[in-house]
């Protein structure tokens, strides 16, 4: 059984015990947190949603909230001298999912 569900604008497949990385979501660790089911798996055949599955929920428990590793990011315009050297550090949640509903 598996759920493909949507949070921060991206969607996951997921099945219960995944750890994921999602887009920084507001809760504390060690909270529950609740997606929205955008097409689920089970027994009885494959279903999808129009945009959601109203009945259906994933629920997972918050482990930590952190900073992915730095990534530089290098602009310049050739032959005007122009260049600009920036980081970037983005934000994320590890989720492990607890069940498929």
């Amino acid at each position: 059984m598996y759920a493909v569900i949507e949070t921060g604008g991206k969607q996951y497949k997921v099945n219960n015990g995944d750890v994921i990385y999602v887009e920084k979501l507001d809760a504390e660790d060690d909270s529950k947190v609740e997606f929205k089911v955008v097409a689920i798996s089970n027994d009885e055949g494959f279903k999808v949603g129009n945009p959601y599955i109203e009945d259906a929920k994933v629920t997972g428990k918050v482990i930590k909230t952190g900073k992915s590793k730095k990534i530089t990011v290098f602009t310049y315009k050739p032959k005007k001298g122009e260049k600009r050297k920036m980081g970037h550090r983005q934000f994320y949640t590890k989720v492990q999912i607890e069940s498929i509903d």
